[in-house]
């Protein structure tokens, strides 16, 4: 079996905090999607899953990276690649743009794809209500 390392995951709440920072997020979902809705944050990039191989030295290896996707398990797969290709500082965000949204913070485009049937998970609060400051 081959050697993997296992990817940090962070929240939303702290992946905020991270893009305060200067961290790079590198939303990993396809070109329609980003279209739909984007989050919106100074430094991301866009890099399909289905073009990830053949495009991921486009990500700066001396950058804080957070991985981002719909809801965490593409980004997942993709932070697991660089982590395996020598990329020390990516992290993953758990839960994607659903759990975002959910949260209330800066997106680009129509949110009801992703919270429109939604439940409350208890500790986020309901997409009408977030809570911002809880990290989940």
């Amino acid at each position: 079996m081959e050697n993997q390392s296992l990817v940090k995951e962070i929240c939303p709440t702290t992946t905020q905090e991270w893009i305060k920072n200067g961290a790079l997020l590198v939303d990993v979902r396809e070109k329609d999607e980003v279209a739909q809705l984007a989050y919106n944050v100074p430094n991301i990039i866009n890099i399909p899953l289905t073009e990830f191989e053949e495009r991921y030295t486009e990500i700066p290896k001396d950058k804080e990276v957070v991985m981002v996707c719909r809801s965490g398990g593409r980004s997942l797969r993709a932070a697991g690649f660089l982590v395996n290709h020598e990329y020390a500082k990516v992290v993953n965000m758990q839960h994607g743009i659903i759990r975002w949204t959910q949260k209330g913070f800066p997106t680009k485009g129509e949110t009801s794809s992703v919270i429109g049937n939604t439940q409350d998970n208890g500790c986020c609060g309901t997409a009408s209500t977030p809570d911002k400051n809880k990290c989940c």
